[in-house]
């Protein structure tokens, strides 16, 4: 009887041992067998980081290989936060350096965290500050930060890239799939003290750098276009000004100039307004600069010739129970001395003249309402209704360069044709597509848009368009020994308050080519709102004029024989 105690005590004991080797047992399998998956990822998720690497993005040169937007190694810094003594310290200490706030600094090195990055893509000088400050816990990284040499030149085109290296404006943007380099998600280790090392043969995996472009651009030439209407801007107290060079025969964009400028490398304190391409983005009244291109529509219709006689109306005419007025008395005149006079009511007839039908037409067939295909972004195709939504003085009014909204890249586009023999061709910033080691990928070539009108309404057109220079409106546009051929161009502009036509705001313009003869420039001039004078003769006029002159002595052109200039107006 003594002994059945212990012998049961001794079962009991034998069946907790079993059932505990049940537990474990049952442990194992499940660990080992039902969760291993769950486990092993888990496992890998606190020995293995997995990052993206991107290859260094591609280059932009201008047409002779000088370099506008490249890529530069640039620091990054970060903190270990478990691995500092003293946050608050550190993010003193930091602060003065990488010119953030001390508090901010301070709550991201308190955080829970093995790691935060604290600033990107620092300046260099921060960087080499950083690297004489050795602190605990704190650490440096070098990654790829987009950098424009030239600062403020050809800001407008060339755009820029975000911090994570995507473009966000202007070429950047535009050639973006062909600027980023390659992608590839590398996995990194993390060794028994914590620290990300590169497992074996990735460290010399790098990832493959974005195509370069070659564009149309000449440095030289942008640079004497902004300086020059950064002066006239200046001069005039405008709001903003356009300057584009194209080459009329191919449609390549020499220089596309805008005021006022940005540095792309300083973008934080910008607003989209200042980096908006207007030359593209904004449309506004031409004004009588639409009178060449009526013209050319009219000589091509056979409906005017340059001897043609119209009747100036002693500077005031009725239609549709409004007034139109000329800026002086005219009487009997010339088609060709129309344009030169920059006659409104003789505008006005030869619309009437074409019919609302046909001059629709001509203004379509010249690109205005519909986008030019530049490869740039954000353009916009303008203002053209269709005639059945024209009103009783429409016909008169778009012919005299109102009623109609167009942008700078099509007026000089559509003016270019004519120096181009009738032949519009499609406007184009990229010319080349290359790869890492130079090697072309793509070649852009001049594309052809349609005709406008012949060979012969172009020479006719542009004789009447050099009158304007040598004895109109627009003399002050005139380049000693050259001929040339352009019109200017006055606009009232919209009165946001009234709805009606401003008596204070005017776009004053000029647009035309050069030599008038074998043109090797085609080019426009806008500035917007200028104060005091603002007649496109006065504030646009004399921009082509230097432009012109300095471009022209830079390509080497040879100069005509010395062209006579009459004295004449400088207005519209």
């Amino acid at each position: 009887m003594t002994g059945s105690p212990s012998r049961a005590r001794r079962y009991v004991l034998l069946l907790m041992m079993l059932c505990g080797f049940a537990v474990v047992l049952f442990r194992l399998v499940s660990l080992q067998v039902l969760q291993a998956a769950e486990l092993t990822a888990k496992a890998d998720r606190q020995h293995q980081k997995t990052v993206s690497l991107e290859g260094a993005r591609g280059t932009v040169v201008d047409r002779h290989g000088k370099v506008l937007a490249m890529n530069m190694e640039v620091p990054s810094v970060f903190g270990i936060p478990t691995a500092l003594e003293s946050p608050a310290k550190t993010a003193r200490s930091l602060s003065p350096v990488l010119r953030i706030r001390t508090d901010e600094l301070e709550k991201k090195l308190r955080q829970d965290r093995s790691f935060v990055w604290l600033a990107r893509k620092l300046d260099p000088e921060q960087g080499h500050r950083l690297e004489h400050m050795p602190m605990e816990g704190i650490g440096l990284v070098m990654e790829g930060r987009r950098f424009y040499p030239k600062g403020p030149l050809l800001a407008h085109v060339l755009g820029f890239a975000g911090m994570d290296g995507e473009g966000l404006e202007g070429i950047e943007r535009r050639y973006e799939s062909q600027l980023h380099g390659e992608k590839r998600v590398v996995v990194l280790q993390r060794d028994a003290m914590g620290r990300t090392v590169f497992p074996k043969g990735q460290a010399e995996q790098v990832p493959a750098a974005g195509h370069s472009l070659v564009i149309t651009i000449d440095e030289v030439v942008q640079y004497i276009a902004e300086k020059e209407l950064e002066e006239a801007v200046t001069k005039s107290r405008a709001k903003s000004g356009t300057v584009i060079v194209l080459d009329p025969q191919t449609g390549a964009v020499l220089a596309l100039a805008i005021s006022p400028r940005f540095d792309p490398n300083a973008m934080s304190s910008l607003t989209a307004d200042r980096w908006r391409n207007r030359a593209l983005t904004d449309t506004y009244e031409p004004g009588s600069t639409m009178k060449a291109l009526v013209a050319a529509a009219a000589v091509e219709e056979k409906v005017m010739k340059p001897s043609t006689m119209l009747y100036g109306e002693n500077g005031r005419m009725t239609i549709a129970n409004t007034v139109i007025h000329d800026h002086e008395k005219l009487g009997w005149m010339t088609f060709s001395q129309v344009i030169q006079k920059s006659s409104n009511i003789g505008a006005a007839k030869t619309g009437m003249a074409l019919g609302d039908q046909r001059l629709y037409r001509y203004l379509q067939a010249f690109g205005f309402g519909q986008k030019t295909e530049i490869d740039l972004p954000g353009e916009v195709g303008g203002l053209v209704k269709h005639p059945g939504e024209w009103g009783r003085r429409s016909l008169a009014s778009i012919s005299m360069g109102q009623e109609i909204g167009v942008t700078p890249i099509q007026m000089v586009s559509a003016v270019a044709a004519l120096a181009n023999g009738g032949v519009l061709m499609k406007p184009y910033v990229v010319s080349e597509v290359r790869d890492a080691q130079g090697k072309t990928l793509r070649q852009i070539l001049p594309q052809v848009k349609r005709r406008v009108v012949s060979p012969e309404t172009a020479r006719t057109v542009t004789s009447i368009l050099e009158g304007v220079v040598t004895d109109g409106t627009g003399n002050k546009a005139a380049i000693p020994g050259f001929r040339v051929a352009g019109k200017t161009g006055t606009a009232q502009k919209i009165d946001p308050r009234t709805g009606g036509y401003s008596s204070t705001l005017f776009v004053g313009s000029f647009v035309g080519f050069v030599p008038a003869d074998n043109p090797r420039l085609a080019m426009i001039v806008v500035i917007d709102e200028p104060q005091g004078e603002s007649w496109g003769g006065t504030v646009a006029a004399p921009v082509f004029r230097r432009v012109g002159e300095q471009v022209l002595n830079y390509l080497g052109v040879s100069s005509d024989e010395p062209v006579k200039l009459a004295m004449a107006s400088n207005r519209r």
